[in-house]
């Protein structure tokens, strides 16, 4: 009999298997699969990781951009997977597979959750200003996490009801549940990120979170 991280990392390269929990089906794969292109034991372990999460996303083939940037195991994610049902996702580019593992588990268990408890609404959509950029950290020489497509920037959060929270226009000026959620969010994301940015770290973040993949625990 085949271990189940064996199995579950064949499945992912082949393509052919569903991985959503017991008891969950689905009308076709949600994933792609990384037949088209070596992909490591490690990374196939990380999208199966991904596809049962119940992520809707595209392997990418490794690329280096030079200049030091890079997308190495990085996918292309269309829709997160939340409670009940699944939600949008807009402006995103590229990113390494574990930033997605870390990103869809935020979004299901941090903000999904926080929407229905604290604003009576699920999740419909996040909004993002983006992900992979080969630039520095603004101010410095040093290369930015985004030119390794290792964090994505966060702008607002779209409700099913029609509500949007977003953080530059909710974080200080939002009713007291709004601004409530928006702290939640973003004390969930410490959780789950090495590195956690939002308006009460500097101006250049007034109007989004920054969340970076990464082994450090910076959180402001």
């Amino acid at each position: 009999m085949l271990r189940p991280v064996i199995l579950i990392a064949l499945c992912t390269a082949l393509g052919a298997c569903s991985l959503l929990p017991s008891g969950k089906s689905q009308d076709a794969p949600r994933s792609t699969g990384s037949a088209s292109f070596p992909v490591s034991a490690s990374a196939q372990q990380c999208l199966a990781k991904l596809d049962y999460s119940g992520a809707r996303f595209e392997a990418l083939p490794d690329k280096s951009y030079g200049a030091g940037c890079t997308a190495f195991n990085a996918v292309r994610l269309s829709d997160l997977r939340g409670d009940n049902a699944s939600f949008a996702l807009s402006n995103l580019g590229p990113v390494t597979c574990p930033t997605a593992n870390a990103f869809a588990g935020w979004a299901r268990y941090g903000v999904d959750r926080a929407a229905r408890q604290i604003l009576g609404s699920p999740l419909q959509r996040i909004e993002t200003m983006g992900s992979y950029a080969c630039r520095n950290v603004a101010g410095s020489s040093r290369r930015s996490a985004h030119s390794r497509a290792e964090a994505i920037d966060i702008a607002a959060f779209v409700l099913a009801d029609g509500r949007r929270i977003s953080v530059i226009g909710d974080w200080s000026d939002g009713t007291s549940q709004e601004r409530e959620f928006l702290r939640i969010v973003h004390r969930s994301a410490c959780k789950r990120f090495g590195t956690v940015l939002g308006p009460e770290y500097n101006a250049a973040h007034r109007d989004h979170f920054h969340l970076e993949k990464g082994d450090g625990s910076f959180c402001r």
